[in-house]
């Protein structure tokens, strides 16, 4: 069994790869910069370069792709909402294409994200509430998931609805690396003990992202051909609950400071999702508490630091 993944030098990507290693897959997979991931095939190509990609995919003729690659970042598609929309849409589609240009079949995953909801009317979120995002990048994941009907009589395809999911290494332009960074810096006393966020409040589904690659491999070994599913622990918790998760972590009393220069043009007060569909179809567990997941990422810091 061989295994393509797209952003496979990314933060999931790497994960992904050794995951799929440990079943005794064959992994290989491309970013724009060419990425060392241990014993995995890795290329440079770009999303948006269709020949690029139908050279990789023509040496590697992959059973199974995980389309990570994409620009994943809300904040960024409000600075740059047409690059957004051209990598998560057309390099999208040239993956397609280009899948259907070598004349391969393999089962393909297409990470979407619970951004397509936008402020939800009803929680937890199933799968059938309306889409209706508030945000370039989710408007760039409906497009995406609207290819995915677009193609869906020419290759087996399933997509998810990728709630928040985190862990060690992931970069701190993202929510709870930054905050478990400074609460490193605070643990060995490089700052006073407070953290600095946008808005404390905002409530969100984390996952630990080692529990969501079972799940990405999962949704290709049991899920159906063109279901969409939730990805998610099902729970949500607010930022400021996650300080206080922290202070309990390093033993001390965490003070927040609101930045409103981090506050979002827009934002979701709370996304919560509905996971039973796919642990129905999947039988999917998660293995990690979100505070074990978080005294993780702290010692990843206290180690970077």
């Amino acid at each position: 069994m061989k295994a393509l993944i797209t952003g496979i030098g990314g933060f999931v990507g790497s994960y992904l790869a050794e995951h799929l290693q440990s079943e005794g897959i064959v992994v290989s997979g491309f970013d724009r910069v060419k990425s060392n991931v241990k014993d995995a095939t890795t290329y440079e190509a770009d999303l948006l370069d269709i020949d690029s990609m139908v050279k990789i995919l023509e040496t590697e003729k992959p059973d199974l792709i995980f389309h990570l690659a994409g620009q994943s970042s809300v904040d960024i598609s409000f600075k740059e909402p047409e690059l957004t929309q051209k990598i998560n849409i057309d390099g999208t589609e040239n993956l397609f294409k280009a899948i259907i240009q070598v004349g391969i079949t393999p089962k393909i995953l297409v990470v979407s994200s619970a951004e397509v909801y936008g402020i939800p009317k009803s929680l937890p979120i199933q799968e059938s509430h309306p889409l209706q995002p508030i945000s370039p990048y989710g408007v760039s994941r409906v497009g995406q998931e609207k290819l995915c009907k677009k193609y869906a009589d020419k290759l087996h395809i399933v997509v998810s609805r990728s709630f928040n999911h985190t862990g060690p290494k992931q970069p701190d332009k993202f929510v709870c690396p930054t905050i478990t960074k400074q609460v490193a810096e605070i643990n060995k006393g490089k700052r006073e003990a407070e953290v600095m966020l946008g808005d404390p409040s905002v409530r969100r589904d984390f996952s630990d992202v080692r529990d969501i690659v079972i799940a990405y491999l999962l949704a290709l070994q049991k899920g159906k051909k063109g279901e969409t599913y939730n990805l998610c622990s099902g729970t949500s918790v607010s930022l400021r609950e996650i300080i206080e998760m922290l202070g309990k972590v390093i033993g001390k009393t965490i003070s927040v400071t609101k930045n409103p220069d981090w506050d979002r043009k827009v934002d979701i007060p709370e996304l919560v999702g509905d996971h039973s569909k796919f642990i129905k179809d999947t039988q999917w567990q998660q293995k990690y508490k979100l505070s074990d997941t978080l005294g993780d990422m702290v010692e990843y810091w206290e180690k970077e630091i």
